[in-house]
């Protein structure tokens, strides 16, 4: 009968401390899914900037080649061809900015991609882990009422006796 009864009361600290675990990496997926929309939202955020770099660029570059044009044609205006080499030069200087500024974001935007990537498997990993612990749970439930039944059952035989 002792048996029995310390038998159900590890059970149940079993199911408790599953209980406990299976709220602890809930927890846990909630933390890691909302980081994880942090990382999609700054990833958008990147993208956004990255387009409009790009946007910048050719819109630069577009000037770079007018600029050089006009260089071209006004030479024989030196003191016109001197003000739009500086402005050609000043031009090539932002567009270079610009490129560097994007390669930047581009590097950023990939390296977030990676982490976001990572958080994902360790989010599907955790929900695993979640729905294992949740399985177990449910089985050490299922053996809890059985042996409580068996206790009853017990009970009522040895009072009948």
């Amino acid at each position: 009968m002792d048996r029995i009864k310390e038998k159900m009361n590890s059970l149940r600290l079993e199911a408790d401390e599953a209980a406990a675990k299976n709220e602890e990496l809930q927890a846990k997926v909630k933390e890691l899914e909302q980081d994880n929309l942090s990382k999609e939202q700054e990833i958008t955020s990147l993208k956004h900037k990255n387009d409009v770099l790009e946007a910048e660029n050719e819109k630069l570059e577009t000037s770079i080649k007018d600029f050089k044009k006009a260089a071209a044609e006004g030479e024989q205006h030196g003191t016109q061809n001197e003000t739009l080499q500086r402005r050609l030069q000043l031009l090539e200087e932002e567009a270079e900015e610009a490129d560097k500024t994007l390669r930047e974001a581009n590097e950023k935007l990939r390296q977030t991609d990676v982490k976001a990537g990572h958080f994902e498997r360790k989010v599907q990993a955790l929900e695993q882990e979640r729905d294992q612990w949740e399985q177990k749970y449910e089985e050490m439930a299922k053996k809890h009422s059985t042996l409580q039944k068996e206790l009853d059952d017990l009970q009522q035989e040895i009072g009948t006796i």
